[in-house]
C-alpha cells in the first residue's frame, strides 16, 4: 500500500528532522510569552461572534494597513490565507505561475488544488529580484494567478517596488492577479512598505502575526484584496474551517493594540541576528556566495564548488550540533537556508558553529 502524499516536503522535514543544540532552521520569530502581551489573560474568551471574522480584529487589521474592512479577510495563518486565495481564484486545471525557489507550502497548495503550475526563476545572479519578462514568458492566457513572496523566502530579499508594479502590469495584460505572501515584510525596519494590495486591485497581500511579531501560536493570518476577491476568500473559508478560533482571534485583536511594542521586540531579536549573519557572509565570502538578506527568513548561501549541500548540512548537524535547511527543499541543492528569528544567544552560537564548519569543510 502506498503511503500518503507529501504535499509540502519541507514542512514534513521541518516537523520531523533531528533536533540540534543550535537550531537555525525555523523561520518563526522567537515566540512571545504572556508577559510580552499584557492583558492577555483578561482578554481571553472562549466564545463570541466570529462568523465573518472577529469584528474587532478585522477592524484592527484594516486600521493598521489603512484599508476598508471589506478588503480584509482573516484566515488560519498566512499559509491559510494563501490556501484560501488559491482556492477562491483558480479551479482545477487553471494555471498559476509560481516563483522558484519558493516556500514549498505555496507550491504544495497549488498541487493540492489541482492547478497547472508554471514556474519562473528568481536567480542568484539577479539578486533574487523577480524578472517581469520571465514571468510573462512562463505565463499564458490560461494564467489566473502569479505567486511570489516579499520578502523572498528563502533569500530574505526585498522586492524592488518598480518590479512589483511591472509584475502587476503583466498580470493585468493576462487578466490575472498577483498573490504576494508578505509574512516577512515587516521585518525590514529601514525601508517600511505598505501591503502591495493597497497599491492596486490586481494584488492580494497575505500576512500573519507569526514571522514578524512572534505570535505563531495564535495562527492569526489575513488577506487584503479588492472587495470582490475578499468576499470570494470568505466564501471559500466556509468549506475549509468556516470560522476562526475565537480565543485566538480575541487575543490577536489585543495584539494589534500593542503592535508597535511587538514590532520593537522583534527588532531587538532580528536586528542583532541579521547583523551577525551578514558579518558571517562577508567573512566567509571565499567559501560561500550569498545575496545579503534584508530581513525575515534569513539568508540562502551557496557553497562554492559543490552541487549538493547535504553532506555539509550533515557535517554541521553531527559535528557542530547546528541545524540549517538543505537547499533541496527550495529546489536549489547547492544552497542552504539560515534563519535569524530565534533567541539571539542561540543564533549567535549557531553562527559561530556554522563558521567553524565552513572552515573545516572540504568538498570531495
Amino acid at each position: 500500500m502506498n503511503g500518503p502524499t507529501v504535499w509540502a516536503p519541507y514542512m514534513h522535514w521541518a516537523k520531523t528532522h533531528p533536533r540540534v543544540r543550535y537550531d537555525l532552521t525555523g523561520s518563526n520569530l522567537l515566540p512571545c510569552t504572556l508577559a510580552d502581551l499584557p492583558g492577555a489573560s483578561q482578554a481571553l474568551q472562549l466564545h463570541g461572534p466570529n462568523d465573518e471574522g472577529y469584528a474587532p480584529l478585522v477592524e484592527a487589521i484594516a486600521d493598521r494597513y489603512r484599508v476598508d474592512t471589506e478588503r480584509v479577510c482573516t484566515a488560519t495563518g498566512a499559509s491559510g490565507a494563501n490556501f484560501l486565495a488559491l482556492a477562491a481564484l483558480a479551479r482545477p486545471g487553471d494555471e498559476v505561475v509560481i516563483e522558484r525557489p519558493t516556500y514549498d507550502p505555496l507550491i504544495g497548495a497549488a498541487r493540492l488544488h489541482g492547478l497547472a503550475i508554471k514556474r519562473f526563476d528568481r536567480t542568484f545572479e539577479d539578486g533574487y529580484q523577480p524578472d517581469p519578462e520571465r514571468i510573462l514568458a512562463a505565463a499564458s492566457p490560461r494564467t489566473r494567478l502569479i505567486v511570489l513572496a516579499n520578502l523572498h523566502n528563502p533569500s530574505g530579499v526585498l522586492v524592488e517596488p518598480d518590479r512589483l508594479a511591472a509584475i502587476g502590469q503583466v498580470a493585468e495584460r493576462l487578466g490575472a492577479r498577483v498573490l504576494v505572501d508578505e509574512v516577512y515584510l515587516e521585518t525590514v525596519y529601514d525601508r517600511p512598505q505598505a501591503p502591495v494590495a493597497t497599491s492596486s486591485d490586481t494584488f492580494i497581500s497575505t500576512n500573519s502575526l507569526t514571522k514578524s511579531f512572534g505570535l505563531a501560536g495564535l495562527r492569526c493570518g489575513w488577506a487584503i484584496a479588492e472587495p470582490g476577491v475578499a468576499e470570494a476568500i470568505r466564501r471559500t473559508r466556509d468549506v475549509v474551517d468556516a470560522v476562526g478560533s475565537f480565543p485566538s482571534d480575541s487575543l490577536a485583536s489585543l495584539a494589534f493594540g500593542q503592535i508597535d511594542s511587538l514590532l520593537e521586540r522583534a527588532r531587538t531579536i532580528i536586528g542583532p541576528n541579521l547583523s551577525g549573519l551578514r558579518a558571517l557572509i562577508e567573512h566567509y565570502a571565499d567559501r560561500i556566495d550569498c545575496v545579503a538578506p534584508q530581513g525575515g527568513p534569513g539568508a540562502f548561501p551557496r557553497l562554492r564548488d559543490v552541487d549538493d549541500s547535504l553532506p555539509f548540512v550533515g557535517l554541521l548537524r553531527d559535528e557542530f550540533e547546528t541545524g540549517v535547511v538543505p537547499g533541496l527543499f527550495f529546489e536549489a541543492p547547492a544552497h542552504f537556508r539560515v534563519a535569524v528569528g530565534g533567541d539571539p544567544a542561540v543564533v549567535a552560537a549557531g553562527l559561530q558553529a556554522l563558521g567553524r564548519a565552513l572552515e573545516s569543510w572540504t568538498a570531495d
